[in-house]
């Protein structure tokens, strides 16, 4: 058996919900490849510390040529990041947000820091049973399927009633929730071959009913996620400390109908898939990862009067940077 010093270039991979809360994981340098944004299996080494930065710009479709009636033209989600390996298998990670949403010309835009969130996760792995990530792992034990279980919730810091520039308050503007909203995930990787690692992230975040100063009443809809992904070694220098992969991703998202008033709103919900191929680049003790996304089936409740919305997008960009220490 292999034994190896793992230099650990993690790189968690925040899965931004239109919501702006994330997920959590890690790659190394040697061992299995991560994907570009799903949740992976990989948990921080213990005493050691990440920060981490992510954006994720989405630009949506329009289809009101009518300058009088403005459309979404595109959202910009900032993430910053601080996770924490307590044990070698226990990661704690603490999560910033920061969103920008702008309307073509004439619209609302909303700029501002939203909720922040707190997330846990425990890694296992599966070895003649499952059992807790040991301390130690050759590069052999690490072929071994692995899984984790995240668990985490927002903290309503953000301003949920954040007011426009015509004085309205619009929920899916807000800066917060205004209560938390809770997540939890799991997820199972396995190293295929030295090359080729297998990934799956199945994971739901729940929102609370929340009553802003204007009188409304908002209960968004749950989010389901399920992601695939296939990360591809493609070029590695060992002297060098150097590692590029290519990555796909399948991401399936069903959002559930929001709750408005009491009563299911319009114009929200539905189901859809994405495709996402990217890159992940590992250089010494930093990863930098790469990819765009777009929605190639869709099932919106109603389509034509969800500009905006997720699956909506002529594509999203992902670019996220970490660095541990």
């Amino acid at each position: 058996m292999k034994r190896l010093m793992i230099s650990l270039l993690l790189s968690p991979t925040v899965a931004l919900a239109h919501h702006g809360v994330a997920g959590v994981g890690a790659a190394a340098l040697e061992g299995p490849g991560a994907p570009v944004e799903s949740a992976s299996s990989a948990v921080l080494p213990v005493g050691k510390t990440l920060l981490y930065a992510k954006l994720d710009h989405a630009k949506f479709k329009t289809y009101d040529p009518d300058p009088a009636n403005p459309e979404s033209d595109y959202a910009n989600y900032w993430m910053l990041g601080l996770g924490h390996g307590f044990t070698p298998w226990f990661s704690a990670y603490f999560f910033v947000p920061y969103h920008v949403k702008i309307d073509e010309p004439g619209g609302l835009d909303s700029k501002g820091w939203a909720d922040v969130s707190v997330m846990g996760q425990i890694g296992f792995k599966y070895d003649g049973g499952l059992k807790l990530v040991p301390a130690h792992e050759s590069l052999d034990d690490m072929e071994d399927w692995h899984f984790t279980v995240f668990f985490g919730s927002t903290l309503p810091t953000g301003n949920a009633n954040h007011r426009l520039a015509d004085g309205t308050i619009d929920p899916g503007k807000a800066h917060g929730f205004g209560k938390p909203a809770l997540s939890l995930g799991v997820t199972a990787t396995k190293q295929l071959t030295r090359d080729i690692t297998f990934n799956l992230e199945a994971s739901t975040i729940r929102f609370r009913e929340y009553r802003y100063d204007d009188g409304q009443t908002m209960k968004f809809g749950t989010e389901n996620r399920l992601n695939l992904g296939l990360a591809q070694r493609l070029h590695s220098h060992a002297e060098h400390r150097l590692r590029l992969d290519g990555v796909l991703e399948a991401q399936y998202l069903q959002l559930g109908r929001d709750i408005e008033n009491g009563a299911p709103a319009e114009a929200t919900g539905g189901r859809m898939l994405y495709l996402m191929p990217g890159l992940r680049l590992y250089k010494d003790n930093m990863s930098f990862a790469f990819g765009i996304k777009k929605a190639v089936w869709t099932r919106l409740n109603e389509s034509a009067d969800q500009q905006g919305a997720e699956g909506k997008e002529k594509y999203r960009l992902v670019f996220s940077a970490s660095y541990l220490f």
